[in-house]
Formats: C-alpha cells, structure tokens, sequence
C-alpha cells in the first residue's frame, strides 16, 4: 500500500514557468477518509503567490533543466506522438547530424531544457547582437547544433576549448566534428584535457551590451539540455567577467601552470546582493579545496541535502563526511546520487543508502505507463548530473557549493572544473527544493517498482480498521529520522 507521505516543500507544485506574470492562487483542500474507506473534504485553504524569474535580477540566476525524462510527464506529454528516437538522437557520436521528426520537437525541447538551456542560448544570442562581444568557451560535450550554429555565427570574436580525452576524440566522436566546423566558420578553437579531463561548462561573454557568464553542470550537448538534472548559474558584471576571462586565458595559454595561476585559488565574482565566490581546477597540493568541503560539510548545524552524480564510484573525503554526517542523530541529511545501475538516495538519516531504479519496470504499474530506457547517448546513461551540496539552507549561515567539480580527488587536481561557493539563504533554498523535488520523485519511483513487481495496484493506505492497529502516520511520530523530515518542512 502506498502511504502518504507529511507536507514537504515539493509538495506544492508551482507552474515551471517563471515568466507568467502576476501573482497564483493556491487552494488546498484536505482529504480526509473514514475507516469505510469514504472520502470527504475539509475548508480549503488559499495562499497568493507570485513568481520570480531571476534569483536575483541584474546580478545572478539559478537555472535548472527539467530532468524528468524518467516521468510520466514526459510520456504523456510527447510519447503519444512519437517515439523518444525522434526527439534525440541514439548515440552523441551523431548528434550533430540528428534531425528530429516529433512533430512537438520546439515544445519538448524548452519543456526538457527548461531554464538552464534558455539561459545558455539566450547568452550566445546576446553575444551575436552585440558586434563589440568577444566569447570564451570550455565545453567538455559539445555536440547540439543549436549551440554550435549560434558559435559559429560569432565568428572571429569567440574562442573554445573543446575536451579531447577518449571519448571525445577519434572514433567518429562528435566533438572533431565540432571542431571542424567551428575552425570552418573562423573560430578559434583549442583541445585539450588537462591531466585528465576538460570537463569545465562554461561561456563569458564581454560586450557592450551584455557582460555576463554561465557555469555549473550543463553541457552543452543533448544529454546536458534534455536528458539530464543539471543546473547552470549565471553571473552578470565585469568583476565576473574578468574572472572567467583570466581563467581561460589560463587555460588556452598556459595549461600545464594552471594549478600555480590565481584563477585555483578562491576568487569573489564581486556581487552586491550576495556573497559568491568561484575557484577553477586543477589545483595544486597548496590550494587544494577537497578538504576544506569536507571540513565544512563537517560543521553542518540542521541539515544537509545534495545531489553528486558519482557519488557512489567517487570515494574520498566528501563521501566518508557525508556519510559520517548521515549518522547525526541532530541533523537531517538527504541526497540523490547517479551510478551504473541506478540512482543512489539517501532519504534522512540512511547511512548507506539503497539504490534506486533509474526508469520504472516494464510492467509498470496502473495507472502508470512505461518510460523511455536504453538509448546510450540519448535517454540512457547518467541522469543524475548535478554537483551541489546544500548546508543547512534553514539557517543565516546557508550556502551551497556547485559547479562542474565532481567532489573527487580527479576533480580537484587533474581536471579543468569550475567550483562555487555561494553563502546565500535564497539561492540555497533553491538547490535544496532542486535536491527535494528529485529525491521525492525517485523515491516514488520506487514504489511504482515495488508495486509492479507485486502485480498490485498503488493505492492509498486506509486508516486502521482494526483495535490496537497503528495508522500509517504513526512512523512519522515515532521514527527519529521522519520526525525531523516533518518539523524540518512542516
């Protein structure tokens, strides 16, 4: 039986549409059911509320893709009128080439990239209109032409630095043939991979008109924009700007000294509104940042919430503290982790989490239907993509550490990785909702799996039938870990 779960933050749906103006009405209505099993309402409730499309306007913004193309939004959405292969395509090798025939292919694609790609392509189209802008581009995958088109329009005024480790050079890989064409339209572009890889995402572009960067963890590529939970911040400002202009010149001019540049140590990207700082790897045994997470994480006072892709094949110091911190009795710790064979949670105090399934069983289910699996390149492979921990979001000390750096040692001191450290109650709030939504959509995942494999539908559990018996709410009242779920969102 599926057991309701206590109010939490994702509880509340809002629109995923910043841009509508004005304020929502909101109406919550309780159901309550009798032992019969009959339901009944009690007094809506109304709440007013109006939406912000930047974080904060004119200096920085949070932006998410949807990440949910492990849904039955998705399926229901765009299924019905084509399979997954018309959207994307099967493999990164060919998808340059890939023209999709969905006949809703405009609509999935700002449905599925949301935020994070309309930040990312509406920088580029600012970048083109301003003829004084000059871009700089590290992409580690690199193979959506709507990207490429927009980069290659610039011309001689951008530069890229395009990975070229083992999967992104030879073998038909698409980033040669980004390459090619980049050179072709008389853009300047650079490989390389570090000491291992190049696996920043980042753009700046320094205009007239616009001065402004991207980072994070969205590639620019398919799986980045329409496959994968990724986030991308920008950054407005000439402070910011400079900051990511030294660290590419770094990177273009000089990789095998970037560890002793200024751009590995911490650096502040100068905001008014709120306390940000950034710092690029590799680094050195001298300004090393690995530890000093780890010692941070440490000092967590209420709560503790991520999202790692890796997290379980990357052992080291983030890992043993965050599990370490998992056994807390004070604080409440929750993540969600991609690997192999699934996504990895750690629902509130679990010092080793289970692994949950990344798409549903075929025999999904009613009323559910089945999902896209399989496709390498497209629908499969990590979906988990994020790279943030949140530190007690709740309190005056709330802050989030995000970026491209995977919080390994390979991270710190072998690969180009954008790392941020942003001290902010409001921004943090935003990464934690980000962790909540998708632990609570897999966690109910779960039960979806769970129910098919029983050959039972999902259904509400009653109230107790029988004397002695406990209600199902009676864990939420009992269980240390759920106790603090529910005063921490109640």
């Amino acid at each position: 039986m599926l057991k309701p779960r206590p109010y939490r933050a994702s509880g509340l749906v809002l629109p995923r549409n910043a841009d509508l103006p004005g304020e929502f009405l909101y109406r919550v209505t309780p159901v309550l059911m009798a032992a019969s099993g009959d339901l009944s309402y009690g007094i809506p409730q109304t709440a007013a509320i109006a939406l912000a499309r930047e974080t904060y306007p004119g200096e920085a913004n949070v932006a998410f893709t949807r990440g949910f193309i492990s849904s039955q939004a998705f399926v229901d959405r765009y299924l019905d009128d084509g399979p997954l292969q018309t959207l994307i395509p099967p493999d990164a090798k060919t998808g340059l080439s890939f023209s999709p025939t969905h006949k809703d292919a405009t609509d999935a694609y700002d449905w599925m990239g949301f935020e994070a790609r309309r930040e990312i392509l509406a920088l580029l189209d600012e970048a083109i209109s301003d003829p004084a802008a000059k871009v700089g581009v590290v992409g580690f995958d690199l193979n959506l032409p709507e990207v490429l088109d927009r980069l290659k329009s610039l011309r001689a005024r951008a530069r890229v630095i395009i990975d070229d480790s083992a999967d992104h050079h030879g073998n038909g890989a698409a980033e040669d043939g980004a390459e090619r064409q980049l050179i072709g339209a008389g853009v300047a572009v650079k490989r390389q991979h570090m000491g291992s890889l190049q696996h920043n995402k980042t753009i700046f572009v320094d205009g007239t008109s616009v001065q402004r960067v991207v980072c994070g963890s969205t590639n620019m590529s398919w799986r980045g924009f329409f496959v994968q939970s990724n986030n991308a911040l920008t950054v407005t400002g000439k402070a910011a700007v400079d900051i990511f202009a030294a660290a590419f010149e770094s990177y273009w001019n000089a990789p095998a000294s970037f560890k002793a540049s200024p751009s590995a140590e911490w650096m502040s990207l100068g905001l008014n509104s709120l306390d940000a700082q950034i710092s690029f790897s590799p680094h050195g045994a001298g300004n090393s940042v690995l530890k000093s997470i780890a010692d941070d994480i440490r000092t967590a006072r209420s709560s503790i919430f991520y999202s790692l892709a890796f997290l379980a094949i990357t052992p080291g110091a983030i890992r043993d503290v965050l599990f370490a911190q998992a056994d807390r009795p004070d604080l409440f710790v929750s993540g969600i982790s991609d690997k192999r064979a699934g996504v990895e949670v750690a629902s509130g105090n679990s010092n080793r989490p289970p692994t949950y399934v990344a798409a549903l069983d075929k025999n999904a289910p009613r009323p559910f239907r089945d999902e896209p699996t399989g496709l390498a390149g497209g629908g499969g492979g990590t979906r988990m993509h994020h790279k943030f921990i949140v530190i007690d979001f709740d309190k005056p000390g709330a802050r989030v550490y995000l970026g491209s750096y995977n919080m390994s040692k390979a991270a710190d001191g072998l690969n180009g990785e954008n790392l941020v450290l942003i001290r902010d109650r409001r921004v943090a709030t935003s990464y934690m909702i980000e962790a909540v939504r998708m632990i609570d959509h897999y966690e109910f995942r779960v039960a979806h799996a769970a129910a098919a494999r029983a050959r039972t539908d999902l259904k509400l559990q009653p109230p107790p039938a029988n004397p002695g018996e406990k209600p199902w709410r009676d864990e939420d009242y009992a269980d240390p870990a759920k106790i603090k779920d529910r005063e921490l969102f109640a």
